[in-house]
């Protein structure tokens, strides 16, 4: 699925909410801290439970904390600590959006995640 097709936000907004579970992954990229960029080699990789996160944007700017869930349908990233006050009293986690994020530390227990691919057609 390719957003770039319509400049109207309402409909890059349906595409967007359209997508399969497979394509939203791609919406919960968020950008890496210099440290891991030159570690890695990449710009933004996708947040998963368990990395330590900053928040970049938005009223929680400079907290951080490691991730406890992520929501793929409502695309957000859940961190530690950041909690909303209910009317009833009752507290829940904040969900920030993964674009609003930086990701400091990764969890470093999935191999696949630091192997790098190997260029087509080498010997």
């Amino acid at each position: 699925m390719d957003l770039k097709g319509s400049k109207k936000p309402k409909k890059q907004r349906k595409q967007m909410l359209a997508s399969s579970l497979k394509e939203r992954k791609r919406f919960l990229k968020a950008h890496v801290s210099k440290e891991l960029k030159k570690e890695t080699g990449k710009r933004s990789i996708t947040v998963r439970k368990g990395d330590t996160v900053k928040v970049m944007r938005g009223e929680h700017k400079k907290a951080s904390g490691k991730v406890i869930g992520i929501d793929s349908k409502a695309f957000r990233v859940f961190i530690e600590g950041l909690k909303v006050k209910k009317s009833d009293g009752t507290e829940k986690p904040l969900g920030i959006q993964a674009s609003n994020v930086m990701i400091t530390e990764m969890d470093r227990n999935d191999e696949k995640r630091f192997k790098k691919k190997k260029a087509k057609g080498g010997k």
